[in-house]
């Protein structure tokens, strides 16, 4: 018996994933959350076997919660489930360890099939989606940010402020105000503002 999981922030689309696999008899649902909080919440909880967890959720998205329950239970199998396609949130859903990525407009029979599949130890990917994608960088037009520099853009779109962002990553203050500078004016922004604005927009992009 398959134990699963969804987290989705919209209960219409859990309530009709519900009915989807009422009747299949290999496949228990477990239960639902909202964000990915919830979502780690409910693992701890139930210990599925698979889960399927919407990309872009608030509080904690899919990748962040992804990341963090593969960390405390390697052995559950992953799916993203969500309306972006060719995104680099989908590779980034990967890299934190997602088996399989499904869209939200498949059939059913897709949606069983990718359960079933990552269930078994294979990776299973929505036929409508190109995987090329997931494999290039995406580097044309863009600048080259070094991985500290992405590591504290991250951190800036989060809201942490200097002295938090340099207390997470074990350095100093002032180091994290030159990244900071530097990011400015690599990116030929005109100051902190757009720099956070930067760092939102490019949140699923680094």
């Amino acid at each position: 018996m398959i134990r699963l999981v969804i987290a989705e922030d919209h209960n219409a689309l859990i309530d009709g994933f519900k009915l989807f696999i009422e009747y299949e008899e290999d496949i228990e649902f477990l239960g639902s959350a909202n964000n990915g909080q919830e979502l780690c919440e409910l693992v701890e909880r139930k210990r599925p076997h698979v889960i399927i967890t919407d990309i872009r959720m608030p509080v904690m998205d899919g990748i962040e919660a992804t990341s963090k329950i593969l960390k405390a239970h390697p052995e559950i199998k992953i799916i993203a489930f969500t309306m972006f396609d060719q995104d680099d949130a989908v590779q980034q859903m990967l890299q934190a360890g997602a088996k399989g990525y499904i869209l939200k407009n498949s059939s059913l029979k897709e949606l069983l099939a990718a359960i079933r599949n990552v269930y078994n130890g294979q990776n299973y990917y929505d036929p409508n989606i190109s995987l090329g994608a997931f494999n290039q960088v995406k580097t044309e037009n863009k600048p080259v940010l070094t991985q500290r520099q992405k590591e504290i853009l991250k951190l800036v779109a989060k809201g942490k402020t200097n002295q938090e962002i340099a207390d997470i990553l074990f350095i100093g203050k002032t180091t994290v105000e030159t990244h900071r500078k530097n990011m400015i004016r690599k990116l030929n922004l005109k100051g902190a503002g757009e720099l956070l604005r930067y760092a939102l927009e490019s949140k699923y992009d680094f």
